[in-house]
């Protein structure tokens, strides 16, 4: 038989208000724009494209060794096997080089999209992977405007493999090793608007030298890693085109009640459930 009207109506209502309570009760964080983030500057007319950065990335994740320059195609992307790389753009000024990794957002979409706050963003900037939390599901992938998370398709123990900024490694030295091992000065670690002022000091002493635009200063929201080129940023295979807020801030209200939904929904579905069983194991009168 089916369930009772008054008890029906009775868990429907509890349900709802709970609904409503869970909605309010996830409250979306919302990131001090003045936040002392740390970050990277990487000035593109101080590269030489040495690769440095690329071995010292593997040496201290224990990646593979990057294949020598002369076997690796023009242009790559970071894969599972590798964080970072160094691309070479022909461009009206000449062969210009350009890193590319994690850009370690503001507000990040992978975070945002992550259920089980695997992706973090760390309050000194980083944004990290814990693969004790992460339930596979890729959303960081799927989230992220700029496609750094990779995931290992043929591990039997799979990972998503990103730069971190050297999270752990900062817990003893002063910067991140890609930071702390380049020789010709091409990135500089601090806090990210020193980094902003320092780059704008740059362009304003410099402006036959530079474009002038700080890359990442407000792209999606602001990045931790912050571009500086004697080029503008589309020569260098850069997206131009992302918007100037933060890509969570489209979807707060969904992304932070998605979760309560998934736990509450079900939880009225077993009531259901149950109580429709009880009816049928013992009848009795529908209200009237």
């Amino acid at each position: 038989m089916g369930i009772r009207r008054r008890g029906f109506l009775k868990l429907l209502g509890m349900t709802g208000m709970t609904l409503a309570v869970g909605a309010n009760a996830v409250a979306v964080p919302d990131i001090d724009k003045e936040e002392e983030f740390n970050g990277i500057l990487y000035d593109s007319t101080r590269c030489v494209d040495c690769r440095t950065c690329e071995e010292v990335c593997a040496e201290s994740h224990k990646l593979p060794v990057p294949l020598p320059s002369d076997k690796i195609a023009a242009i790559r992307k970071t894969d599972e096997t590798c964080n970072t790389v160094v691309n070479t753009y022909q461009t009206k000024k000449g062969e210009v080089y350009i890193k590319r990794q994690c850009m370690h957002c503001n507000e990040p979409a992978c975070a945002a999209a992550c259920l089980t706050k695997a992706m973090l963003k760390t309050k000194s900037g980083p944004v990290t992977w814990d693969a004790d939390k992460c339930m596979g599901c890729r959303y960081c992938m799927i989230s992220c405007p700029f496609d750094s998370p990779k995931f290992e398709y043929h591990s039997a123990n799979p990972k998503i493999q990103k730069c971190d900024m050297c999270f752990e490694r900062l817990k003893t030295e002063k910067s991140p090793a890609c930071a702390a091992n380049c020789p010709n000065e091409a990135l500089l670690y601090g806090k990210r608007r020193e980094l902003i002022q320092v780059a704008r000091r740059r362009i304003y002493e410099k402006p036959d030298l530079y474009v002038e635009h700080i890359y990442g200063e407000h792209e999606a929201g602001g990045t931790g890693w912050l571009y500086l080129s004697p080029v503008s940023f589309d020569q260098l295979g850069m997206n131009i085109s992302l918007q100037q807020t933060s890509y969570p801030s489209l979807t707060k209200g969904f992304l932070y009640t998605v979760p309560s939904v998934f736990v509450l929904v079900p939880t009225l579905l077993l009531g259901i459930y149950q109580a429709s069983k009880n009816n049928h194991l013992n009848p009795e009168k529908e209200d009237e």
